[in-house]
């Protein structure tokens, strides 16, 4: 069992002596992704940018797979395939096009490629006016999503966790999303799903953490909060680095063999799981030490041995 250890049994690392090294890097890659959201913006999907939408039934099973590389080689940019209710429905999202027989040229193309034996029951145009719509629902979504995060962990621990949970979950949120942009990953409402996804599991190690901390507070009352932050921390890393590991390796083979319809999707929860065991790690319980006391526990440096958990 010691050869899977990840880390040691007692780790003694001063993660509050990084935190400024941490902090850095967090700048850094906030001022890229805003850097990035400024000049290159986001790359909209059909749900987001509006487009063709045909809803459609076949005779036998549909090689989604398959499709998908055929209406790839038609030239009618960005396409989206789903499986829409069984194996032989299916929903296709085409890239708006330049005019309105632009896209009645586009409906009959895809038709064609197609071929015979399909029953269509849906074909319609989504507006640019829809798409904008759909985006702000996402943004609001998330933005209620991070809210509600940082509401729970105020009530249940004391509010100074609470504003350290909410400059956590949406600095990993603001990175993940410069991902996309960056690399120009399609952004879509399976890239807002990705983005809600990473915010509940940014808090969910941010909370073991949290809760680590107030439970040594309680135990050793005379400790620092220096002191109990490297000490909580360095107790949950082993948890935090298997939890984070089992869950990459879930991941993983979706990653690599999913194809290019599960990729974006994929590649965003792979880095939002790094970046997030990051975070709780290095960030989230430091920020604590630049708020007002909490419980009259100050950040400086407690000299009592008897105070030392470690002994």
């Amino acid at each position: 069992m010691r050869l899977l250890r990840l880390v040691p049994d007692r780790p003694n690392i001063d993660f509050i002596g990084k935190r400024k090294i941490a902090y850095a890097v967090s700048i850094l890659l906030l001022l890229v992704t805003l850097g990035s959201l400024a000049v290159q913006g986001l790359n909209l999907g059909i749900d987001f940018a509006g487009g063709i939408l045909i809803e459609a039934k076949s005779d036998h099973d549909i090689d989604i797979a398959a499709m998908r590389q055929q209406l790839n080689t038609a030239n009618l940019g960005a396409v989206a395939l789903q499986e829409f209710g069984g194996p032989r429905d299916i929903l296709i999202r085409v890239q708006q096009q330049e005019g309105d027989a632009a896209n009645q040229a586009a409906i009959q193309t895809v038709r064609g490629i197609l071929g015979g034996g399909w029953e269509y029951r849906r074909v319609e145009l989504v507006g640019p006016t829809v798409g904008a719509e759909l985006l702000r629902d996402g943004i609001i979504a998330t933005v209620l999503a991070v809210l509600a995060i940082t509401a729970y962990v105020a009530f249940r621990f004391e509010w100074q966790f609470g504003v350290a949970a909410l400059i956590t979950t949406a600095h990993d949120v603001v990175v993940t999303l410069g991902l996309y942009t960056l690399f120009g990953l399609e952004f879509n409402l399976t890239s807002v799903a990705a983005l809600l996804t990473l915010a509940g599991y940014s808090i969910n190690d941010t909370v073991v953490v949290f809760d680590r901390i107030r439970e040594m507070m309680r135990r050793y009352k005379q400790l620092d909060l220096k002191s109990v932050i490297n000490e909580a921390v360095n107790q949950t890393l082993s948890r935090t680095v298997l939890t984070s590991g089992s869950t990459l390796l879930a991941i993983l083979p979706l990653l690599l063999f999913g194809g290019s319809a599960l990729f974006d999707f994929t590649l965003a929860l792979a880095f939002g799981i790094l970046l997030g065991t990051f975070s709780s790690v290095y960030v989230g319980a430091a920020l604590l030490l630049h708020m007002p006391a909490i419980r009259g526990r100050a950040a400086g440096t407690d000299t009592a041995e008897e105070a030392a958990p470690r002994g």
